[in-house]
């Protein structure tokens, strides 16, 4: 089935064309590139002509280009506030065939980037974009976050920024809790402690900016649940599956025994894992686990007893 939106340069609607030829009946439909023509391979019964062609366009002048002869550009990058369509300006001081430039040109090279710089934020909105993009891809980056969630986030900064909800507010905190509310959005959490720890804000406000723009962007997300921290805090100690296995399940019965009620999820995932591990007899310390959960040993220890004493599990010490 062929798809196409535009026809003798003009937009139209998205139109299906039939896969069958209708003279032979023949379902080797074929595209001509040269003329575009969309003909039956068969018959050569013409289905459409004066079709444009929506891919690639591809130029070859010699056997150099014929390994990288596509034209088209890079693509648009959401997790810049242009897309990254405008024109970079590169600090080497180099030409396009790398010999080093002049030191009479250098001083215009300076300034056009200077303007460059300039021209492409040229209004606040821009700036504000361009600062918060900035930052949410630094944080992303501490963070281990692929690139597939910062853009998340910047979508999510964009709807703050249409529905005029960063007024009166820090870009750095609007753009923290983006981040927070992206992870959470797809199942693989952070915590507060771990955003606050890599912004230097309180994460109280980082809490108060999340609540206000699930309210105001009416998003819908659901509570954290302890095993998605598992499989991350695993593979930050060198754990094997088959503890983030037995750790998964007694959180699995916990939730079933409504024992997770209440508690800090990453606080239950710790002492899971401490308590698979013992179960594998892997010699961990309470103290390596907290630093990688961001949770205290007491908060380990008493999560610990609760779920040994609740599940009736053999005691471990």
């Amino acid at each position: 089935m062929y798809e196409y939106e535009f026809k003798v340069g003009k937009k139209v609607d998205s139109v299906n064309i039939v896969n069958i030829c209708p003279e032979c009946g023949s379902q080797n439909i074929i595209l001509d590139y040269q003329h575009g023509d969309l003909l039956c391979n068969k018959c050569g019964l013409i289905l459409d002509e004066l079709y444009l062609y929506q891919g690639d366009e591809w130029l070859s002048n010699d056997s150099d280009e014929d390994n990288h002869k596509i034209r088209t550009g890079p693509p648009e990058n959401p997790r810049v506030f242009d897309k990254g369509l405008t024109t970079e300006i590169d600090n080497k001081n180099k030409d396009s065939y790398g010999k080093p430039i002049s030191n009479q040109n250098r001083s215009q090279l300076y300034r056009l980037r200077k303007w460059q710089k300039r021209l492409r934020a040229s209004n606040a909105l821009e700036k504000n974009l361009k600062k918060a993009f900035r930052e949410i891809d630094r944080i992303g980056s501490v963070l281990g976050l692929s690139n597939q969630m910062r853009e998340e986030a910047c979508h999510l900064y964009k709807k703050a920024v249409k529905k005029n909800l960063i007024r009166g507010r820090s870009i750095n905190c609007i753009a923290s809790s983006c981040i927070y509310t992206t992870c959470r959005q797809v199942g693989k959490p952070r915590t507060m402690e771990e955003i606050s720890s890599v912004t230097l804000l309180d994460k109280r406000d980082i809490g108060r900016t999340y609540r206000f723009l699930c309210r105001e962007l009416e998003l819908k997300i659901e509570p954290t649940r302890s095993q998605e921290y598992i499989e991350r805090y695993c593979n930050e100690l060198d754990l094997n599956v088959d503890v983030i296995k037995d750790a998964k399940e007694i959180l699995n019965e916990a939730e079933v025994g409504e024992i997770l009620s209440g508690k800090s999820p990453s606080g239950l995932a710790a002492a899971a894992i401490y308590i698979s591990a013992k179960n594998k007899k892997i010699k961990i310390t309470q103290k390596k686990i907290a630093d990688v959960s961001s949770v205290t040993e007491v908060t380990i220890r008493n999560r610990y007893k609760e779920l040994v004493e609740k599940l009736n599990m053999k005691t471990l010490f």
